[in-house]
């Protein structure tokens, strides 16, 4: 049987004691070269100690000072803004917005760069990637390296194109509405966003106060005169009386079941592409250019070349823009399969391709619902997937369905380049890359990928 300890042997035990955490290097600055762009809107530099830098509001080649606003001793890499410049780079101008800048709004990314500049640092981040992730060089992904803005956007420096169809505002607890800071809920009140559409703006949201509000989300539609606000009201608050400055649908968030649901006017909006007309109920997902819904389809379209009798599948169809776009080019005798996850969505693109007798849409997620559809061979498919990417498992599903053709639409290179490695290990190879501008001032990028069976390039 084993002793008691005595009180001496139990003064003498300690307790762990938790590791001291490092200490943090916010508001440390740093004179450094800044090196490439990187994916996320800034650059990367490193301090004299050889840690890593992620800049933001700088450019390639510049010397600043670089203000830290994330990390500590011994992180992988540390989080900064160039606070001041020093030797400036030929691409930069003065920020059109009065809003950006270190620690201010964080909607943009670019607002310091010139146009063609912004254009050709998103081209370097696409290629870094397609390489990083997918080994894969432009010329092999049948891409010339250029990112094309969208009709109408190519400006002048110093100009900023009113794009944004749907901007989402916080609001302060003192009831302005602005946007938010980099990284940071705190909210930055704005009298007018510049990259918000004329359709936005003119409803006068900036210049209203939202008492007991948390957000304020604005949609001018692109194919009709529809405007829209959805409402999301701070616990216990109640809505206000809403009067703007031209007529609106008014929607609320439901504080418990994060529902949206109608106030007055309609519960949707209706946007035109491909000279369809679909609608979109709140919270639907539609591209947020006007000019992106029929880039995006007219790049899929020459990308597929649909036949009439064609077999096609739209993968997170949304309100079913591709699958309306496949439906009139496959005809009487062909046949879509939508599959979408949102219910909301799913209802709009039934409604949405109502007139055509072979389209159906399913709803559920893509790597459920496919599998049990009992599907094994297919003509052309379209996938958009969220920002994650398609990943392996449906990929490697898709690449089983002996497709003559895929388009991939992409809104971010790194997904798309991780999926396009998947499709290589399943034997389809890219046949040409389109890169498109369809968010000025920011660094996202639009992309279509048409894939097709690497036996066929032979």
């Amino acid at each position: 049987m084993q002793a008691e300890p005595t009180n001496t042997q139990a003064e003498t035990r300690t307790t762990p004691q938790p590791a001291e955490r490092p200490a943090s290097l916010v508001g440390e600055e740093y004179e450094v070269e800044v090196g490439p762009v990187a994916h996320g809107g800034h650059c990367v530099a490193r301090t004299s100690e050889g840690q890593v830098l992620f800049v933001r509001h700088t450019l390639p080649g510049e010397r600043v000072v670089a203000r830290v606003t994330e990390g500590e001793e011994g992180s992988r890499f540390l989080r900064a803004d160039a606070v001041e410049i020093l030797d400036a780079s030929k691409d930069r101008i003065e920020a059109p917005c009065p809003f950006a800048g270190p620690g201010r709004c964080g909607g943009c990314d670019w607002q310091h760069a010139k146009p063609g500049a912004q254009r050709r640092l998103k081209g370097e981040v696409v290629a870094e990637q397609l390489q990083r992730l997918a080994g894969l060089t432009p010329e092999e992904a049948g891409w010339d390296g250029t990112v094309m803005p969208a009709e109408g956007d190519k400006l002048p420096a110093g100009q900023v194109p009113s794009w944004r169809t749907r901007v989402q505002y916080a609001v302060d607890e003192n009831g302005r509405a602005g946007l938010r800071r980099h990284r940071s809920h705190e909210v930055e009140p704005v009298d007018h966003c510049l990259i918000a559409a004329d359709g936005v703006s003119e409803l006068g949201v900036e210049q209203r106060d939202w008492p007991g509000m948390a957000t304020v989300e604005a949609i001018a539609a692109t194919g009709s005169q529809d405007r829209q606000v959805i409402l999301t009201p701070r616990p216990g608050a109640r809505l206000p009386l809403v009067e703007l400055d031209r007529p609106v649908s008014v929607m609320r968030v439901d504080e418990k079941d994060g529902g949206v649901h109608r106030v007055h006017g309609r519960s949707f909006v209706r946007e035109r592409a491909d000279g369809r007309t679909y609608r979109v109920g709140s919270g639907g997902f539609w591209q947020v250019h006007p000019k992106s819904a029929d880039t995006l389809v007219t790049a899929v379209m020459q990308g597929l070349l649909p036949r009439k009798g064609d077999m096609a599948l739209d993968l997170y169809c949304g309100v079913g823009l591709f699958a309306g776009a496949l439906a009139d080019r496959v005809g009487d005798q062909g046949a879509v399969l939508g599959i979408e996850s949102g219910k909301r969505a799913v209802e709009d693109a039934r409604h949405n391709l109502a007139g055509f007798d072979r389209v159906r849409v399913e709803q559920g997620k893509v790597e459920a619902v496919l599998p049990r559809t009992g599907i094994s061979e297919v003509d052309l498919v379209v996938l958009d997937p969220p920002r994650a990417g398609a990943g392996r498992k449906t990929v490697q599903h898709l690449t089983t369905l002996s497709a003559r053709r895929i388009a991939y639409v992409a809104c971010d290179p790194a997904a798309l380049a991780r999926d396009l490695a998947y499709f290589r290990d399943g034997g389809y190879r890219v046949r040409t890359l389109r890169v498109f501008d369809l968010f000025p001032m920011t660094h996202h990028v639009e992309c279509v990928a048409i894939l097709e069976p690497a036996a066929k390039s032979r």
